[in-house]
Formats: structure tokens, sequence, C-alpha cells
């Protein structure tokens, strides 16, 4: 087996490391986040409310806004450079997190993290063009159960570290663990880099002009924004969905804990399995796949009686998400000129986070409107349309089965 970890392998086992520290790194502060606001003064209810809201927000807005600045850059200086400016900027950022004590300080270095954010997105453009392209799905859908595993098991990490010794110490030991990242990415990361030899200058056309299908990147970038949407105007209120279904009585914590773990499992055994599959059998018919199942699954969520049936339901919305995410991003790469991969993975990026921000806003006034299942229902609708879209832009989509052109 020798030789098996180099070249783009080896890439691969380095980021999937870096790419689980860092999305452990950034939610195993996140449950806690509004508790660690508190502590920052005397605050009445709305005030923390509020507060906690901004702190929450800024992240993902100035990650919204600066995303694409920082993926041209990318293509102008490398991917590698990006991934290092991430992890070392966040390492800081975050450590420092653990030290203040003014919530105006939190804040402003909330906002800095957002400046810093960018080490997923760069990390999937530099698999995207370092790894040949017949892989590249296999390669992404590998990629991907990296972060989501991260994601699954900092809530759980954080809250031991939070119970054991205390919420600021769980800062620091984020930002230690992301020095990791940056140490790892800089001694073990391979990039051939080329800068493209087309001249800057002649991009008169803008961004999208340069793209054989401009309409297909449109539509996938909108349709990782509605699928994120959909994911987070349901993570604020599963537990309160959770309590509602067991009448206030029992383990709720524990129980809603599960509840809320189950897709990041699910997507964690799926996205490999079906970023292979979309490699021989056309990543098209998967887009399909995890459209009309992640529809079929949520439209029920909103009337369940039993929090066992929403368990269920809520792991089989993690075999939707394996299919989508990694598949949006396979498609993405496989339609954009190399030079111009890592723009493409910031828009992304912008485009994931602005649907993070939509999705708390929206969950939040449509379960205000109509009730907890209202979330569930209107998720389902959103992503029906996002499927309609998606059938009348790429025509290929409407036939799946016959020869794949998208890829």
């Amino acid at each position: 087996m020798k030789g098996a970890l180099t070249g783009w392998r080896r890439n691969l086992a380095v980021l999937w490391l870096g790419t689980f520290i860092a999305g452990m790194g950034f939610s195993e502060v996140m449950p806690f986040l509004s508790l660690y606001v508190g502590q920052m003064g005397d605050f009445s209810k709305n005030e923390l409310t509020m507060y906690s809201g901004i702190t929450y927000a800024v992240t993902f807005f100035v990650v919204a806004v600066v995303s694409p600045l920082w993926g041209k850059l990318a293509d102008r200086r490398g991917r590698k450079i990006m991934l290092l400016r991430s992890s070392l900027g966040m390492a800081f950022v975050i450590g420092a997190m653990g030290f203040v004590h003014n919530i105006w300080i939190l804040i402003l270095l909330r906002f800095l993290q957002g400046l810093c954010a960018g080490y997923i997105p760069n990390a999937s453009a530099l698999i995207a063009t370092e790894t040949p392209k017949e892989s590249s799905g296999t390669a992404i859908g590998i990629l991907t159960t990296g972060y989501v595993s991260g994601n699954l098991i900092g809530p759980i990490l954080g809250g031991v570290l939070a119970q054991v010794f205390s919420i600021r110490l769980t800062f620091i030991i984020t930002g230690i663990l992301l020095l990791i990242v940056f140490v790892l990415s800089l001694t073990l990361v391979h990039e051939s880099f080329k800068p493209s030899d087309a001249p800057i200058a002649k991009r008169d056309g803008g961004l999208l002009s340069q793209f054989k299908n401009p309409t297909l990147i449109i539509t996938l970038l909108v349709s990782t924004m509605i699928i994120q949407m959909g994911n987070n105007s349901i993570t604020p209120i599963i537990s309160l969905y959770v309590k509602e279904l067991m009448h206030n009585v029992g383990p709720i914590t524990v129980v809603a804990g599960i509840i809320a773990a189950l897709p990041g499992i699910s997507t964690l055994l799926s996205a490999p399995r079906l970023g292979r599959l979309g490699d021989h059998r056309g990543a098209d018919r998967i887009l399909v796949f995890g459209f009309v199942f992640a529809i079929l699954m949520y439209f029920p969520q909103g009337f369940v009686s039993s929090v066992w049936t929403l368990g269920l339901l809520r792991f089989m919305i993690g075999i939707s998400d394996g299919a989508l995410f990694p598949t949006v991003q396979t498609l993405l790469s496989k339609n954009t000129p190399r030079e111009l991969t890592g723009t493409i993975f910031s828009w992304n990026q912008s485009f994931q986070a602005a649907g993070s921000m939509l999705g708390s806003l929206l969950g939040g006034a449509v379960s205000g409107w109509f009730d907890y299942n209202g979330v569930f229902i209107f998720t389902a609708l959103s992503l029906l349309l996002n499927f309609i879209g998606v059938l009348i832009f790429i025509p290929s989509m409407r036939h799946p089965f016959a020869k794949h052109s998208v890829d």
C-alpha cells in the first residue's frame, strides 16, 4: 500500500481531519453561546434575547458578505494560503473569546470570526481541483462527513467541557484545536496551484459570463441557500417541539439532544456512499433523489404525535442532506473552470450563510404564526418550490435516468 496516502488522498485525509476539528470547534461553543452572553452583564430577558441574536447572527452576516471576496483571492493566490489564513485567524479570535467580559467585545470577536471564516469551502475547493474529476464526488462526499461528524460531536464535547471546567475554557480549547488545524494544513497539505493565464482584465462580462452554463450555477447556489434555510429554520425550535410532544414530562434535554444529532449521524453514514453512487450513476440522479426524499420526509414531521416517529423522520432527513449538499458541490466543481473554483465555493458558502440567517429568522416567525409544526410544512414547501425551480432551469434534471449531461 505504499503511496496510498500521497497526492490527493493525503490532502483528503488531512483536510478531513481539519474540517472535523473546525466543525467541532464551531459547534461546541454554539449551544451555550446565549448562556455565555448572560455572563457578560445583568441583562433583562429581552436584552439577553436581543444580544444573543446579534452575537449569533453577526458571524453569518459577515460570512455572507466577505466569502466571495476571499474566493476571488483564493483563485489568484491559491486555496492553501486561504486555509492557513482561516485556521490561524479563527484560532486567535475564538481563543480570545474565552477572556472577554464585555458583550460588545464578544460581538466584535464574532464579527472577526466571520472575517476569518472560509476553511470549509477552501478545503472543498482544494479537493475539487486536486482530485481527478472521476473521483471528485466520492472525495467531496467523504470530506462532507468530516465537517458533519465534527458538528455532531462538538455540542456533546462542549457541554462536557463547560460542565467539568467552564464555558470560558471551552473557547480556549477550541482555539488550541484550530491552531493544530493550522499546523496540519501548513505541513501536510499540498497544492499544485497555477494562477490562471487568462488576463484578469478580460472580465468585462462579469463572473457569470466565464461559465458555460451560468443558469445552472445560479440555480445550484440558490438551492444551497434554500436547503440550508430549511435546515436552520428547524434547528432553533426542535427542542421546543420535542418538549411539546413529550408533554413536558421526562428527560426532555436528553431526548432533544438525540433528536438533534440523528440527521448528522445519517448524513455521516450516507454522504460517502451517495457521492460514490453519483460518480458512477450521475450526480443529477442523486440530486433529484435528495429533493424528492427530503420533501417526503419533511411534510409528515409537522403531523407526528410521537417523539420516536419524529426521531425516525429526522434520521431520514440526514440521508437527504447527504445527497443534497455534496452533490450540489460536486456539480458546481464539475461545471466551473478550474481557475474559478475557489470563487464559486466561496459564493456557495456565502449563499449557505444567507440561508442560515434566513432560516433562523423565518423559523422563529413561522412558529410564532402557525406553531412549531408549521415550520416543517414551510420547509417542505420551500424545498418543493426549489425542486420545481431546478426542473425548470436545469432541463437535464427532468430526465435524470436518461444519459446525464449536467456532470
